[in-house]
């Protein structure tokens, strides 16, 4: 159940009429859709293992500003302390299906919507699928978790990726792409969940974004050329690789969550599945050539 008393500390709610109701999807967080006096709102619920998971409710609200003015996110309404419930305006539109992230123009709204938040500023948090898959590994051994044997194979293909790529400069990065995070207004495409949030690579958001919808090699070609407007063949090599980290990166997430989870969920099977992923992807023969390529 949602909080009264949280909701009376929103700024300007206080005794006034409102209704609540909770929003499906989502694994780690309680979401609902608060109405008052004819508003409707987002409010957030964070989860208390956020933090074990490098979630940061502060950088997430601070994310989520920047992602508003810049047209992409929804605007933050409040943040009520110590909970760090994060309240939203609601966003009216359609959910983008999966089908329909195929389609040129789709991919083309999408890189476009991607591009404004690389381009939002700056927050004080630094955002690393390598260092957050070794966080993950710490904290899941000291909470009684053990590392699947898969683990120690995804180790040697992080350490060949990160080798390979060339510096970047940092940007913000959404890093959690998945399709139920995208709301087509109308006018734009616009993104919401912004608490894994940080300053990174932003190949990893287009590799998180490709893996999660399963592009073909072209639909990857239109992203990057929307985006950039060309295509090297050394940005798709990136992106390609970064499919890979964000495999292991969701493998780790699940390796982590069966530590310290109590939800009723399928934790090892999700692992399992982006580890298979991740090391299909790796046996890939193209896979030197991206290494390669990568770091031109």
């Amino acid at each position: 159940m949602l909080n009264a008393s949280v909701l009376d500390r929103v700024p300007g709610w206080h005794g006034r009429p409102r209704t609540a109701e909770p929003l499906t999807g989502g694994i780690t967080n309680r979401n609902y859709r608060v109405a008052v006096d004819g508003e409707v709102f987002v409010v957030r619920v964070p989860a208390e293992s956020g933090s074990l998971l490098g979630i940061d409710r502060r950088i997430e609200r601070e994310a989520s500003r920047l992602a508003a003015a810049a047209g992409v996110g929804p605007d933050v309404i409040a943040f009520v302390e110590p909970e760090g419930v994060l309240v939203t305006r609601f966003i009216e539109g359609q959910p983008v299906r999966d089908h329909t992230i195929h389609d040129p123009v789709m991919l083309e709204r999408i890189a476009q919507s991607l591009r404004r938040i690389h381009q939002a500023g700056s927050i004080a948090s630094a955002f690393s699928p390598f260092r957050v898959v070794e966080a993950y590994a710490l904290t899941a051994t000291r909470h009684g978790g053990r590392l699947p044997a898969t683990h120690e194979r995804a180790q040697e293909v992080a350490v060949a990726i990160e080798r390979a790529l060339s510096p970047q400069p940092l940007v913000l990065c959404h890093n959690d792409l998945l399709n139920a995070n995208f709301i087509d207004d109308g006018v734009s495409i616009r993104i919401v969940d912004w608490e894994y949030a940080g300053m990174g690579d932003r190949f990893f958001d287009f590799g998180n974004f490709a893996v999660n919808h399963q592009l073909t090699e072209d639909d990857e070609a239109l992203l990057l050329m929307a985006y950039f407007g060309r295509v090297a063949a050394s940005q798709h090599a990136r992106l390609r690789l970064m499919r890979l980290m964000s495999d292991y990166r969701e493998a780790m997430w699940g390796v982590l969550q069966q530590a310290i989870s109590e939800l009723d969920f399928d934790f090892a099977g999700y692992a399992a599945k982006h580890f298979d992923r991740l090391l299909a992807g790796a046996a890939d023969p193209h896979f030197s050539d991206w290494l390669e390529q990568a770091g031109a």
